[in-house]
This record gives C-alpha cells, sequence and structure tokens, in this order.
C-alpha cells in the first residue's frame, strides 16, 4: 500500500479564519477561535490520519508588523513554517485586500514549496464579488492554485482535502495514528482559558494577558486545575477580576464548560491574577510562557 505524509502549514493574516479552517479539516477544536486578531499565539498541530495518509497541519500566528517582543517571537514561528512544510495554505478572505502584507506574500510566492490560495468566508459575498476576487488572486499569484472554500459552513472543504491529499509526498507516518496533536491537555486548558478571556474583555486587555496552568491533577471521574492570569499592568488586575470577582466568574464558568467537554470529565477550576509587569518585553517572561 502506497502511503503519503506530509506537513501542511497554515499561513495567512488574523481574522481570515485560519484557525477555524484547521479545526475543520482535523475535526477537532484544537486552535482557540474567536472574532479577535492575534488570537492564535503558538504553532499548534493538528493530526489527521487515515490507512494510507497522515496529515499534520500547522497553524500558525497571523502575520502582522510586531510592535513588541512578543509578537516579534510569534513572527519568528511564522517564519519557520515556510521552512519546513510539504504544502502551504495561504489563508484569506472575501474582505481582505490582496495588497495586504504584499512582501510577505511574496516570500511565500518565491518558496519553492507547493501552494495553495483558499479564499475563505465566501459565505460573506455573492457570485459576481466572488468571481471579481478570485480573478484578482488570478493575476496576482499566476499559476498557483485557487480554492474558495466557507470553513464555518465547510463548503468546498471536501475539495480542499483531495487537493491537500494528491499534494502530499509519499512516506511513513510521523506520529501515531491515534495522536491528534504535538501538545499536552496544559495547553489546550489555557487555550480555553484565553480564548474566554478574548470573548470577554474589550480593548487592550486581553492581548496583555497570557495564562499558565500551575497545577493539573487528574483523577477517575474529575480533573483539577489551578490556573494563574497574568496581566501586564497593576490596572489591568481589577478590570480582570471585575466587581466582587464577577468578570473572573463569568469567564471561570465559560472555561470550565469547554474544558469539560474537550476532556470529557468533570473539572474543578481555581483561578488566579497575578501582575507580570510589561510581560510582553520580557525575555525572561517570554521564555517562561514558551515563547523563546
Amino acid at each position: 500500500m502506497i502511503h503519503k505524509s506530509g506537513f501542511v502549514n497554515i499561513l495567512g493574516n488574523p481574522n481570515v479564519g485560519k484557525s477555524t479552517l484547521m479545526n475543520r479539516l482535523v475535526g477537532e477544536r484544537l486552535s482557540v477561535i474567536t472574532a479577535k486578531a492575534q488570537t492564535t499565539r503558538h504553532r499548534i498541530m493538528g493530526i489527521f490520519s487515515g490507512e494510507d495518509y497522515q496529515i499534520v497541519y500547522s497553524d500558525t500566528p497571523g502575520i502582522l508588523n510586531p510592535k513588541y517582543r512578543l509578537q516579534a517571537a510569534m513572527m519568528r514561528s511564522v517564519e519557520s513554517a515556510l521552512d519546513d512544510a510539504d504544502l502551504i495554505l495561504y489563508v484569506t478572505d472575501v474582505v481582505e485586500k490582496v495588497s495586504k502584507h504584499e512582501d510577505y506574500l511574496a516570500r511565500i510566492l518565491s518558496s519553492s514549496v507547493p501552494k495553495i490560495i483558499v479564499i475563505n468566508k465566501i459565505d460573506l459575498t455573492d457570485q459576481e464579488k466572488l468571481e471579481k476576487i478570485v480573478e484578482q488572486w488570478a493575476e496576482t499569484v499566476p499559476g498557483v492554485s485557487l480554492l474558495p472554500v466557507s470553513a464555518t459552513n465547510r463548503f468546498n472543504l471536501d475539495v480542499l482535502f483531495r487537493e491537500i491529499l494528491n499534494r502530499l509526498p509519499e512516506g511513513e507516518p510521523y506520529f501515531p495514528k491515534d495522536q491528534l496533536t504535538d501538545r499536552y491537555e496544559r495547553f489546550f486548558v489555557s487555550e480555553i482559558i484565553r480564548g474566554k478571556i478574548l470573548e470577554t474583555y474589550q480593548k487592550e486587555i486581553p492581548y496583555s494577558v497570557e495564562v499558565e496552568v500551575e497545577t493539573y491533577t487528574e483523577e477517575e471521574s474529575l480533573i483539577s486545575i489551578r490556573a494563574v492570569i497574568y496581566v501586564a499592568r497593576e490596572s489591568q488586575k481589577g478590570i480582570i477580576i471585575g466587581h466582587k470577582g464577577s468578570m473572573l466568574k463569568r469567564v471561570g464558568t465559560g472555561a470550565r464548560k469547554e474544558m469539560e467537554n474537550f476532556l470529557g470529565k468533570k473539572v474543578f477550576l481555581e483561578m488566579y491574577v497575578k501582575v507580570a509587569r510589561e510581560w510582553r518585553d520580557s525575555p525572561g517572561m517570554l521564555k517562561k510562557f514558551g515563547y523563546l
């Protein structure tokens, strides 16, 4: 039996639906999905295996111009995704202009790695406008495959899957067939909490937050978790906690329910808030949180 196996790296700007696309392709909610930009901070692998294939998807942070060391570290993980891929999916959508981050797009196009331009969110436009968008991309990236999809509505994802499979090299699996990701449960617990923070708070607050799981104790019918939410300034601590703890309780309730769905067990969750001053520009803190 011929076996295909390879790495498919998903690149693109914030807000184009990269994480939704990967979650749909893998079949699991591995990447945090919210309406806010800069949702994905770490490179996350999702592994999808069949009888004669294994696709290792890699969701990277969105492409941006770094304003502090955290974002610079995020962009380094994007850079590495250009070097170790068997196939690149560059995700755009029906709103984004073709010219956005054109320098970075040019670097992707100059790579010898095979690539597909995925035009997402086609459910937000009509056929006439979509045809114009496809035409613009065809002029910008001549010779590169273009595929319009709706990750949210799962439209054309079967076509995209076949395209990916056809382009994979022959080879043995990199991971056991029952493995879904390269990350551990503690990582996804912290991402679930961070996702709820992104959904709950406004403006700068979500981008000033990092979550660390201090303890993760699993028993037969219960998982006990103690997590610390770090903020960059003292003033942000009160905002995260809210009046008499109301905001923190809201985050905790939503996060706990999502953890129970994800982990398949009851969860006891404790959360605390600490100040780590300007941690986004601190090499020591960035190393502690796994960015360096």
